[in-house]
Parts: structure tokens; sequence; C-alpha cells
């Protein structure tokens, strides 16, 4: 419990500060596949990813998932809930094993919520899911397959260590036969190489980058173009991409 004052979150705390943390928080392990919450349960902690890769999705009516964000350490999860009392709107998963800090959110309301520090960083971590969201929007709205694993390959690439070829498909929402596809592809043209241990190395990032901001440019024309029409066309096809 030591590794609690060694969280940003909670670094500017006092020692008497920590101490009353402390008291409220419990670390728990997580193996890999193990879940951290459902979606539709009622949120009673607080939690603060400590080690792993978490995936967060949400099951359509067809029983299909769709992947919303991964979150690495260490970051707040799903904190919306716990503020607005409502159910977690989707389940959460470790894709590796992992640790998690859990804090009784009633008891650090009432406790430390009047902290202004503690408060800024939970406004900031709020923030940060407002970029999350729409970089969700823009993955499954705008990013073909192509450039969706151009994309992870620039940020996660590590991860191709770690994770099976129908892991990472997954996690993109797309079918392992593209991905395989795709990788093979950009083989081919040099960009990428894979060595004896799948890692994956980059050859030609400036490539990779140039299939993101095609579409990021794209997206960018048409907001410009017609704003409100846009909006709306984007939050029904969200509606589409969650309930297909």
């Amino acid at each position: 419990m030591n590794r609690i004052k060694e969280i940003p979150f909670f670094s500017h705390l006092g020692e008497e500060g920590l101490k009353k943390l402390k008291e409220i928080s419990t670390i728990k392990k997580y193996n890999q596949k193990e879940i951290l919450f459902y979606e539709g349960d009622e949120p009673t902690y607080l939690h603060v990813l400590l080690e792993g890769v978490l995936r967060l999705y949400k099951t359509n009516h067809k029983g299909n998932q769709i992947f919303l964000h991964q979150f690495l350490p260490i970051s707040l999860v799903a904190e919306l809930a716990n503020f607005e009392s409502i159910p977690y709107p989707a389940t959460a998963e470790f894709i590796t094993k992992g640790e998690v800090l859990k804090i009784d959110y009633k008891k650090l309301e009432s406790n430390f919520f009047k902290n202004p520090d503690l408060s800024l960083q939970i406004i900031r971590s709020l923030a940060g899911k407002l970029k999350i969201m729409s970089e969700v929007i823009t993955n499954e709205i705008i990013l073909t397959s192509e450039a969706k694993i151009a994309k992870f390959i620039v940020e996660n690439h590590e991860l191709f260590e770690e994770l099976k070829n129908t892991q990472i498909a997954s996690l993109l929402n797309i079918t392992p036969e593209t991905l395989s596809r795709t990788l093979t592809k950009f083989k081919s043209k040099n960009i990428i190489t894979e060595d004896e241990k799948h890692k994956v190395i980059i050859k030609d990032e400036k490539e990779l980058l140039q299939k993101i901001r095609f579409f990021n440019y794209s997206v960018t024309l048409l907001i410009n173009s017609n704003n409100c029409k846009t909006f709306s066309l984007l939050h029904r096809a969200t509606d589409l991409c969650v309930y297909r």
C-alpha cells in the first residue's frame, strides 16, 4: 500500500491524507481475461489501474463485443460511473495480468473531494475520457481497417509481443484474417517487419503516420463543411456501431 503515494493522482496528499486513503483502499491482483466489472454493474469502488492492460467493451444486441478503449497504467477507470451514480456502461476485462487499486468511493467523496488538487486531477482525467470518446468515433466510423492497424502499430507495437493476433483483431473490431492480410501487405511494402519472437519492428513510420493522417484530414474537412449535419451523422453512426 506504500505505492499509493507514488500514484500521480495522490502524490500531493500529505502523510495524514495518505494514511486516510490507505484505510479506505485495497490493492487486488487480476489474471488475464479476468473481469474488473461488467456492463450494468453498480459502481462501488473508484478503480486505479496500477499494472497490466485493460480493455473496455460493450456488447450489442447480437452478443458481439464492440471494443471501446484500452487502459494502460496508471489511470482511472470508468470514474464517470462513480460521479454520476450510474451503472457501468461497458465491461472491463484484463488482456494481461494486472493490478488495481480499489478505493471505497463514498468514503473518498466525503473525505477528499474538498481537496482542490485532487479535484483538478479528476477533472483532467474526465477531459481525457472525452478525447477517448472522440477517438472511438473516429476509429469506428471513419478509419479503414488499414488505418486502424497502422494507428495501433504506431501507438502499441509492443503489444504484438504480448498478445495473439486474434486478441489484437478483437481490440480493433476487425477479423483476424483482415489483420493478417494487412500485416502481410505492410511487410511486402517494407513498412514493418517481424522478428522470430513476433515483435513488430517499424521500418517506415512516416508511411504508417500518413495512412492515419489521411483519414484525420478527411474528418476535419467533413466537419468544417457542415458541422451540425456531421455531428448528427456521427451520432447516428455511433448508435449503429453499438447496436448493429
